[in-house]
């Protein structure tokens, strides 16, 4: 279970990050702007993945 959780969570940060790169590039950041947007939004979908992670191992034990 942990290893197709790996797996799951990887797939969403990586589409994540290519629909935050199209913004991005939409929008024309420049370069520090785009570093912090990706901060926040892979901090974010890190503390969603890591929630949902808790919730399925307590749902299972």
């Amino acid at each position: 279970m942990n290893v197709i959780f790996i797996i799951y969570a990887l797939i969403i940060l990586f589409i994540f990050n290519s629909l935050t790169h199209k913004f991005c590039t939409k929008l024309e950041m420049n370069q520090t702007k785009q570093a912090s947007v990706f901060r926040v939004i892979n901090i974010m979908m890190l503390i969603l993945l890591v929630s949902s992670y808790v919730k399925v191992q307590n749902v299972i034990l």
